[in-house]
């Protein structure tokens, strides 16, 4: 049976005009003080310092209970909040996983203890984590991990590796993805969710440097790893319908279509007042793209405020925002308006920082044939 794509409207209330301006206010303050520079792909550009100073604003675990340290605002709230930062530029990458996914996973799915230990250490900006899912020779393949948990006095040995995580030298926790029984005909059953101590005995983090020879991505060897057992994320066996219910929040967020904004903005401020005809056409259709986005993005921002698991459209942001990020440097090289040649240009700095960083787009998150998979089947293509 075919599922319906549902992108409501939804319009902002005013008050969150005042939220807005705070950010800017805060933003400027930062940029002024030569706190940092603006960079294009959130997913590069990371400071544990800046992640506290947000921290001590309220504005990590916004949507939290006050009991596990949050702000218990909304999601739309958040919405305003993460886009601000992200058109900015700003070095969000710390704690971005952890207060993206990692933290309402354990708000739905952690036992009491674990969200007391956790999440208000999370909200002030002490803790980072990182997600292991994928691994070698696994591909997207999600369900065929290896990466086994065995039980043994006192909680679990897991032995396997982890591969392009993200942030893991940086982060003090992994939600790990481990394999503690039979697969089942589906593949989908004996799956478990770990909460691993990075930096636990048996624990090799190899660096995975970038096209533009960042240290982002890494190898995580787990070799016979003691996990007790008050670390199991919910129930024994439920580790893949948790991680089905984390991708709306991975897959859907404005930071899918503003990797490139810094760009797009640098394109602009280049092209001046009076633009040539086909740079002004370019950049009016890339604008209306990004506003379609926004909306779609914002609706779905919506329906987590109301409590559903949107998967299906989510995929559809993912990958349409990672074609519109794809796009602007591909269009930016053929219409690139008067390069300044010998000493250094900002405009081409940014260019080619967002050309090396561009083909992970469409990697993090899941690949475009995997979210085309998914729509395929919402659709009932497949």
């Amino acid at each position: 049976m075919s599922a319906a794509f549902r992108f409501d409207p939804i319009e902002l209330p005013p008050e969150y005009d005042a939220l807005r301006r705070q950010v800017r206010e805060f933003v400027a303050s930062e940029l002024a003080a030569g706190a940092w520079v603006p960079k294009g792909d959130f997913g590069t550009y990371r400071s544990a310092a800046f992640s506290r100073r947000l921290a001590q604003r309220g504005w990590i675990g916004m949507t939290w209970p006050k009991q596990y340290g949050g702000g218990e605002r909304s999601m739309l709230e958040r919405y305003v909040v993460t886009e601000e930062l992200l058109a900015a530029g700003a070095p969000i990458g710390a704690h971005w996983i952890a207060d993206r996914q990692s933290g309402p996973l354990l708000l739905r799915f952690g036992s009491e203890a674990q969200k007391r230990e956790f999440l208000p250490r999370i909200a002030r900006g002490e803790i980072f984590f990182c997600i292991g899912m994928s691994e070698p020779d696994s591909g997207s393949d999600l369900a065929s991990i290896r990466t086994r948990a065995t039980p043994v006095e006192g909680g679990l040995e897991v032995t396997g590796a982890k591969v392009w995580t993200s942030y893991a030298h940086e982060s003090h926790f992994a939600i790990t993805l481990v394999r503690t029984g039979p697969a089942g005909e589906d593949r989908h059953q004996g799956l478990s969710q770990l909460i691993l101590d990075l930096a636990a005995p048996g624990v090799t983090i190899r660096p995975i440097l970038n096209l533009a020879g960042n240290h982002d991505f890494n190898e995580i060897v787990l070799d016979r790893v003691f996990v007790p057992s008050d670390r199991l994320v919910g129930g024994e066996g439920d580790g893949w319908r948790q991680v089905t219910s984390e991708l709306a929040f991975e897959r859907s967020g404005p930071e899918r279509f503003l990797s490139a904004h810094q760009l797009l903005l640098s394109l602009i401020r280049r092209a001046g007042a009076e633009p040539e005809p086909r740079i002004a056409e370019a950049v009016g259709r890339l604008a209306a793209h990004l506003w379609t986005l926004r909306h779609m993005s914002l609706s779905i921002a919506g329906m987590l405020q109301a409590g559903e698991t949107p998967n299906l459209e989510a995929a559809l942001v993912k990958d349409l925002g990672n074609a519109f990020e794809r796009e602007i440097p591909e269009l930016v090289r053929l219409l690139a308006p008067g390069r300044r040649r010998g000493a250094v240009d900002p405009f081409e700095a940014v260019l080619a920082e967002t050309v090396l960083h561009a083909p992970s787009w469409s990697l993090r998150g899941g690949t475009r044939e995997i979210l085309r998979g998914i729509i395929a089947r919402g659709l009932g293509l497949r």
